[in-house]
């Protein structure tokens, strides 16, 4: 078994770009009855049996298993990967991927290093939210040498409401809707201001933002930044930009300066099955 370099471990698997992942998907997408193929990837990342089942049906199914596995652990490291495909024997893979690799990894490193290099203060502050001049370099699949990548949607959630936007993910992004959505822990680089990244996506990256709205969500100072920045782009939602979601009975008054919007309610039964469909054509609009 090859050995990995040990500084790899410690390199979040959000540094491999589209190329890589695309290549490895034309790897390990084709079942092989002798070669390791996704499946067997899979299964050393520590997925069940279940959630492999549910992947069959996929056209891609090696780049979900990549998205899940580093929104779901710490442990979704390029080092990792590169370990997993050679206990399974897949040194090829390793050998062909290894420089477009090194390359990603390099510039992750330096986006990193460029984050911590930026100055801390700026000579003029005023009140306006902070912009970022930056035309790429923000998400996974940001191409430095070409246009800055962009969004259907923002999600804005808090972390205890996670396991729903995974469904959301499953509904909206891996069925026939196809649409595009703006996860923060899975598609935006570590590195750089939140609130700067923030603003920049939900004004310049992303069409419309849906609000996963809960009992946590009204304690959460992010999402309450998130949502009011929303509205400030689009008084009265004249443009249809805000679309506030309810997955689980509330406790708690729901938020007043959302009153005015329709929700997408997930927890009539009634309406229930409609729910997706809503939802998909509403991100869907122009």
């Amino acid at each position: 078994m090859a050995e990995v370099d040990s500084d790899l471990w410690s390199v979040p698997l959000i540094a491999l770009n589209m190329t890589v992942r695309k290549k490895l998907g034309l790897h390990l997408n084709p079942v092989h009855t002798v070669a390791a193929d996704w499946m067997s990837v899979a299964d050393s990342m520590g997925f069940t049996f279940l959630e492999i089942k549910n992947y069959e049906g996929l056209r891609d199914p090696t780049r979900t298993l990549l998205e899940d596995w580093q929104a779901r652990t710490k442990e979704a490291t390029v080092g990792r990967l590169l370990s997993i495909l050679s206990e399974l024997e897949r040194k090829d893979i390793v050998e062909d991927l290894r420089p477009l690799i090194d390359e990603d990894v390099r510039r992750y490193r330096e986006l990193l290093k460029r984050s911590a290099e930026a100055p801390l203060q700026v000579p003029e502050v005023d009140s306006c939210l902070p912009r970022t001049s930056e035309k790429s370099g923000l998400t996974t699949k940001d191409d430095p040498e070409g246009a800055p990548e962009t969004f259907d949607a923002f999600i804005c959630y808090c972390q205890s409401d996670f396991g729903f936007v995974h469904e959301m993910i499953r509904e909206l992004e891996q069925t026939d809707h196809s649409l595009k959505l703006c996860v923060f822990d899975r598609d935006v680089l570590p590195g750089s201001c939140v609130w700067t990244i923030t603003s920049e996506l939900i004004e310049k990256r992303c069409k419309r933002m849906v609000v996963v709205i809960s009992d946590e969500y009204l304690e959460s100072d992010e999402c309450d930044f998130q949502t009011k920045f929303a509205l400030s782009l689009s008084p009265g939602a004249q443009s249809k930009r805000l679309i506030p979601v309810i997955y689980k009975p509330m406790t708690k008054p729901f938020p007043s300066i959302l009153r005015f919007l329709t929700v997408c309610d997930y927890t009539r039964p009634c309406t229930q099955a409609w729910f997706w469909t809503r939802l998909a054509k509403a991100l869907s609009l122009p």
